[in-house]
């Protein structure tokens, strides 16, 4: 019994250890690669959206960083970072002067679980 007690709190120090916030990986994700930024002036909602494409223990991972605005007129935005598809900035690219708020619907959003700091907006 004693064995299993120190076994589980071993496994919670070790996986608390490893944990990183989503402002972790965002200030990781931007010092280790430059991104490519699609900008959104006419959004009500987007700032702009940037792509970054990291290497991380030999594999490739793709993350899109989305700055929303405060408010409609506002200037400044609130970032967030997603862990999206390898398509996801092409797909993204090709729609996005349409519309940002459609293609963030469409390209983005369904990735906001994979990293737990991508807001929920349902």
């Amino acid at each position: 019994m004693k064995n299993t007690i120190l076994t589980i709190i071993f496994i919670v120090i070790t996986f608390s250890a490893n944990a990183q916030s989503c402002g972790e990986i965002l200030a990781y994700v931007k010092s280790q690669s430059r991104g490519t930024t699609y900008s959104s002036p006419l959004s009500t909602a987007i700032s702009k959206v940037t792509f970054y494409t990291t290497k991380i223990d030999y594999k490739t991972h793709y993350f899109a960083v989305v700055c929303f605005k405060e408010n409609e007129y506002s200037y400044d935005c609130n970032e967030y970072i997603y862990q999206v598809g390898r398509d996801t900035q092409y797909n993204y690219a090709y729609y996005y002067l349409d519309s940002a708020g459609k293609a963030f619907w469409e390209y983005i959003q369904p990735y906001n679980k994979n990293l737990g700091g991508a807001p929920n907006f349902n």
